[in-house]
């Protein structure tokens, strides 16, 4: 099971998944976001990296609100911000977490696998390898699989990587970085603002690990 978001990371992880000879279910959400070109892109990347299914189940978390991604009251911030910044989406990682291992119970899949990193990201707490521990122990209470004596767990292969190290292994192992969309306020056709926090961390990715850059920007 791998949660697919469309963007760069999710993909590598998906890539990361069948590398390592796993049979891989795709899991977009459609939760309200501004930048709903991502999930067309989750699309194109569930397909070309072979996924044996690739489901998007619609959620509202634009009704809940408290952040620029949901909220289009709230401006997405073109310079880096102080603390948390306000891109983060309250409880989302644990929601997606909770559905997908929701579909894992379902198709018996005992591996969970989530693109989240820890070095080049933007401080969201639900990126931490603490979140992914505490999240691994729920699920083998919080099921009936669990309480059976299985035992899922949640990989997180890019959580110690730098952005230029993630696009390095992208690129190794085939993925087409340019079909996925990063942005948080992508347009419609999925082209990139290039001033917001993802932007900034890809951009300086592509640059760090001397790999030209294949996003394509609204202003170029």
């Amino acid at each position: 099971m791998v949660l697919v978001s469309g963007g760069l990371d999710s993909a590598v992880t998906l890539a990361v998944a069948r590398e390592q000879g796993c049979e891989t279910y795709a899991l977009s959400l459609d939760y309200g976001q501004r930048h709903r070109a991502e999930l067309a892109a989750a699309r194109r990347v569930a397909a070309s990296l072979g996924a044996a299914a690739h489901k998007v189940i619609r959620i509202d978390l634009a009704g809940i609100g408290g952040s620029a991604l949901t909220d289009h009251r709230i401006a997405v911030p073109a310079a880096p911000t102080e603390g948390i910044p306000i891109t983060y989406v309250p409880a989302r990682n644990t929601v997606f977490l909770a559905l997908a291992l929701a579909w894992a119970e379902v198709l018996e899949a005992r591996d969970i696998y989530i693109g989240v990193n820890a070095v080049d990201y933007s401080g969201y707490p639900d990126c931490r390898p603490a979140f992914i521990d505490a999240f691994a122990r729920l699920a083998r209470v919080a099921t009936r699989a669990g309480v059976e004596g299985a035992e899922f767990n949640v990989h997180t292969p890019l959580i110690e990587l730098s952005k230029a190290q993630i696009i390095a292994e992208g690129t190794r192992l085939g993925v087409d970085l340019g079909a996925t969309v990063s942005c948080y306020q992508a347009d419609a056709d999925g082209r990139a603002c290039g001033v917001c926090d993802s932007c900034r961390l890809r951009a300086a990715g592509f640059a760090q690990a001397g790999i030209p850059d294949p996003t394509r920007y609204v202003s170029r």
